[in-house]
């Protein structure tokens, strides 16, 4: 792998690659890792320097595979452990990173562990590695306490012997119990396994919920400002020790954690001198297409991960939320907090989505630090909402009663060319073919990466152009920023040397500031002026 002066994950582009959603590459409809060996040259041309691929291990497939059933196999649904150290050594080549998930909070419930656990019985040292109770009241028929699934309903399971589980999310995810010495010693041997394959890090999956309170407390009774499962102190211990795992291996090993917090603060805690090495910035996700807002988030990402000396990692869409061009094009019905699902007002316009997706691009690329592109983003792909209910696979639908869709509208299969659906998602063979897992809208045809490409007036191209620049301009990547004097609802910031960069979120149009040339706009500039929802980079 090419070196560079700084560590490669300081400023890198890391594009997030939804296996079953990516490319089908043996045309039984669901994504693959021969589809995603088959699109290295498309994703070496669109100037990405890493791949975070979702869980790939062997799993059942209760949650799309973060119910993970052996953490050293790869499930027979994408493929094989050889493919997968084939698809390692071929990225590397291109000079692409590989990043895949890890899901340490829980496994399945057809591991191995937790089925010697329920065969054992109460009281065993098996059990000990997860999290069983006895029930409450006279025939311990109650759950141990008040916690609730992320996915809706109580967040324990009863087994035949009267114990209870516990299961954050799904009942075929039981929680580990961190506490367990055999559990800290798996994952750092899990570490080694893929580390040793060449992988460049991980992706921690529920990084912030992996302790919790040994007592247990009600949610309703909970004692002190810690809360009993999330973000809890203790889980710093487990990233020093995998940071030393991370340390043992050359080539700048990196994490990035998935950790909800309340606070900045909280977060740049993950992220000391001997922790991880970044965490995903939700705030940025999560907040308005407003000027003042999105300046405070920046600033105060800045100001905090400025503490511990870690670099900002900005991030627009994944796979858990709705697509940024559809949460653009409308307002929240409600201000979105960590931990809860984002609600939107009415319908979406997705003509200003777009165009504000366009400006959130250039305003992303140009911010110091890392990005993370989720796959379809650079095709300015749309939440599908009109999903029928007869095809929604998110166990969020079946957990929640059926009162929550879940997420299968930002998981669609992405479109890769042709004119009818699914746009060459899967080979080309109407005989063998199978559908794709989940529909690819029939108006999808001028939105695949064939008809983008060339197409100056693109998304693709517009990302395309943004991460050629990113990489040759010498003032972008990790570093510091400037903001310029301007007006309400303009955000404009400075990087040396020599590079400016302007978003208008005002409804007037802004006059750009003294520039020697423009070097990439959103859409068309017209007598040096700036159209709302438009951003540009400038060249001093």
């Amino acid at each position: 792998m090419p070196s560079t002066t700084a560590p490669w994950w300081r400023s890198a582009v890391i594009y997030q690659v939804y296996i079953r959603s990516f490319a089908d590459g043996n045309g039984d409809g669901v994504g693959d890792i021969a589809g995603i060996r088959s699109r290295l040259p498309y994703l070496k041309s669109l100037g990405v320097d890493a791949l975070w691929i979702n869980p790939w291990y062997k799993s059942p497939q209760a949650d799309h595979g973060y119910d993970v059933a052996d953490y050293r196999e790869i499930d027979p649904l994408f493929g094989t452990l050889a493919e997968a150290e084939a698809l390692i050594e071929e990225a590397h080549t291109h000079g692409i990173r590989i990043v895949p998930d890890i899901v340490p909070n829980h496994s399945s419930d057809q591991a191995a562990w937790f089925r010697a656990a329920l065969a054992a019985g109460p009281g065993s040292p098996e059990r000990a590695r997860y999290v069983f109770r006895p029930g409450r009241g006279p025939d311990g028929t109650l759950p141990p306490n008040d916690w609730d699934s992320r996915f809706g309903g109580p967040a324990w399971t009863r087994v035949p012997d009267g114990e209870w589980y516990l299961h954050l999310f799904t009942p075929q995810q039981p929680d580990l119990n961190w506490q367990h010495p055999d559990v800290h010693a798996e994952f750092e041997s899990v570490l080694r396994f893929w580390f040793e394959r060449g992988v460049d890090g991980f992706r921690i999956d529920v990084a912030h919920g992996l302790v919790k309170d040994p007592e247990l407390p009600d949610l309703a009774d909970r004692h002190g400002s810690m809360h009993p499962f999330w973000d809890r102190d203790e889980v710093h211990d487990i990233y020093r020790a995998w940071r030393k795992v991370a340390d043992e291996y050359p080539g700048d090993r990196a994490f990035v954690a998935e950790a909800w917090t309340d606070t900045p603060e909280r977060l740049a805690a993950y992220l000391r001198p001997d922790g991880l090495h970044t965490a995903f910035n939700f705030d940025f996700l999560m907040t308005d297409w407003n000027a003042k807002d999105l300046r405070t988030v920046i600033d105060d990402t800045f100001s905090m991960l400025g503490t511990v000396g870690a670099p900002a990692t900005w991030v627009m869409s994944n796979h858990d939320v709705m697509r940024h061009a559809s949460r653009y094009g409308r307002k929240a019905a409600k201000k979105w907090v960590a931990n809860e699902s984002y609600v939107p007002a009415g319908p979406a316009d997705l003509e200003l989505g777009t165009r504000r997706a366009r400006a959130a691009a250039l305003l992303t690329l140009a911010l110091p630090g890392g990005v993370y592109v989720y796959q379809g983003e650079e095709l300015g792909l749309p939440e599908v909402e009109d999903l029928p209910e007869s095809v929604l696979q998110d166990p969020v639908w079946e957990h929640s009663g059926h009162t929550d869709r879940g997420r299968d509208g930002c998981r669609v299969p992405i479109p890769w060319s042709g004119q009818t659906a699914p746009y060459g998602f899967s080979p080309e063979d109407p005989e063998g073919t199978a559908a794709p897992w989940l529909p690819v809208p029939a108006d999808w045809a001028p939105r695949t990466v064939q008809a983008q490409t060339g197409d100056a007036t693109s998304m693709l191209e517009l990302y395309r152009a943004a991460l050629l620049l990113r990489h040759k301009h010498p003032a972008l990547g990790d570093s510091t920023l400037t903001w310029l004097d301007a007006p309400a609802g303009i955000l404009a910031f400075r990087r040396e040397p020599d590079f400016v960069c302007v978003v208008n979120l005002s409804t007037e149009q802004y006059r750009l500031p003294e520039h020697t040339s423009p070097l990439l706009a959103s859409g068309f500039i017209e007598n040096n002026h700036l159209a709302p929802d438009q951003a540009a980079w400038l060249a001093l």
